[in-house]
């Protein structure tokens, strides 16, 4: 069953029709929601938030309101109405609030920092169909637990957050490689992003393996998509040691205002990765903390490998995201500071992440093979990472066969704050179908 809301108190009702004849039930707002967990809901209530799409600037410019099923695209093209911006995620079509929940990497993490770090206050449907304010202020227990594990407490119906002046204008460019030249690709990425250290402007760094016949029918190519903030000029530093490999293919396009580089970028919302229904898109996602050349000549020859023993698998792609970390670090000072601290803040303070994502059409016989293959790469990137890291996933990306602890920390405190909320504020396991907390 799926329950369009129209207005916010439409999910409370939802929730407690549900709980009268005992349906689970499971919010649902913008795309790209892959992990296996979903499957879980069976015979349930569906309750999609997407018509609670409303982007309200507070008059005086420094915060808005918006609501809970508003995705990346209607929020940045809302506020550059109004000069603004905030930190968001770069795809288009995924929900705003969903991902902050999670934590919300970007390509303005290097000013604002995660979707969550921006988040002044939340309305919550809990799961008993009640509906409350959450705050540093109101009910600071469950602020702390949203903040990174939210999908486990409630349905946030809208939520209060900041907003920035927009920085300048973006420089984008695009480039693909053939594969022997990957390691000097890595080498180089090393040396621009200097282990995520690169400054606020150098916004994101995206690197892809994946089959393009118009360059090779076997061999998977190297795609980087490159933005910064600023001109081309300001940016050359960092491009020129790529466009000294010679790239098979490049093309560059100049001074993209703020609410224009998702669709420079391919991310818009009517982009491919935004199409319903088409296959199976899966991710296996591992942070890291340096990208190892040797790994990901090995993680490249597995990908190889799968499509041409399976060619099923020909659209199967390998993610590796980097962005400038400048503004998460402040922020993290400052919770540190107020005492409020982030549930999986050091989870997400990494420089890089890797997602192996097999894509293929819907066909179960293949899924066995899909997490054999993409379990494989992670094993081969965790080996090549540095010694003392352990294993952690962002929680947005997970598959749902991660650990508890590599999805929401190892520290025995923080779970068992964790599951002591859990207890209080969902004492009958309603939230369950998103990376649930064990």
């Amino acid at each position: 069953m799926v329950v369009e809301v129209a207005e916010a108190q439409d999910v409370a009702v939802a929730v407690k029709f549900a709980n009268q004849f005992q349906l689970p039930f499971l919010a649902v707002g913008g795309g790209h929601g892959t992990t296996s967990t979903l499957k879980n809901l069976q015979h349930g209530v569906s309750i999609n938030l997407r018509r609670l799409n409303n982007v309200q600037v507070a008059a005086d410019g420094i915060a808005a309101r918006v609501g809970g099923g508003v995705n990346t695209h209607q929020v940045i093209q809302e506020l550059a109405k109004h000069g603004k911006q905030t930190a968001t995620t770069n795809g288009g079509c995924t929900g705003h609030v969903g991902p902050g929940l999670g934590g919300g990497f970007g390509r303005y993490m290097g000013y604002f920092g995660l979707v969550l770090d921006n988040i002044i206050d939340m309305t919550v449907v809990l799961a008993n169909g009640s509906t409350i304010l959450v705050s540093q202020t109101s009910y600071p227990d469950l602020f702390w637990g949203m903040l990174g594990a939210g999908q486990n407490f409630g349905i946030v119906t809208e939520a209060n957050i900041k907003i920035y002046d927009s920085p300048s204008a973006w420089f984008y460019a695009e480039m693909q490689f053939t594969q022997e030249k990957l390691e000097a690709f890595f080498n180089r990425l090393s040396m621009v992003t200097k282990n995520g250290t690169q400054p606020k402007e150098l916004g994101s760094i995206y690197s892809y393996f994946a089959l393009n016949p118009k360059i090779s029918v076997s061999d998977p190519v190297i795609l980087m998509q490159f933005a910064y903030a600023g001109t081309e000029v300001q940016a050359w530093p960092y491009l020129r040691p790529f466009l000294s490999l010679n790239p098979t293919t490049f093309k560059k396009n100049t001074t993209i205002s703020p609410s224009n580089i998702q669709r420079a970028a391919s991310q818009d919302s009517d982009s491919t990765l935004c199409a319903d229904g088409l296959s199976n898109f899966l991710l296996f996602p591992l942070g890291l903390q340096v990208y190892n050349t040797t790994a990901n000549r090995a993680v490249y020859n597995l990908l190889k490998n799968l499509i041409i023993e399976y060619p099923a698998f020909n659209q199967t792609i390998v993610q590796l995201e980097d962005y400038a970390l400048e503004g998460m670090k402040k922020v993290s000072i400052l919770y540190s500071y107020n005492k409020v601290d982030v549930v999986n803040k050091l989870l997400l303070m990494h420089p890089f992440s890797s997602s192996f994502a097999p894509v293929y059409k819907f066909a179960p016989e293949l899924d066995s093979l899909a997490f054999k293959t993409a379990n494989q790469a992670r094993d081969i990137w965790h080996a090549g990472d540095a010694p003392w890291r352990k294993r952690t996933a962002y929680l947005n990306y997970a598959a749902g066969d991660e650990t508890t602890e590599q999805l929401y920390g190892y520290e025995s405190w923080r779970l068992e704050r964790l599951r002591a909320l859990k207890k209080k504020y969902d004492p009958n396991s309603k939230f369950i179908f998103f990376n649930p907390l064990h």
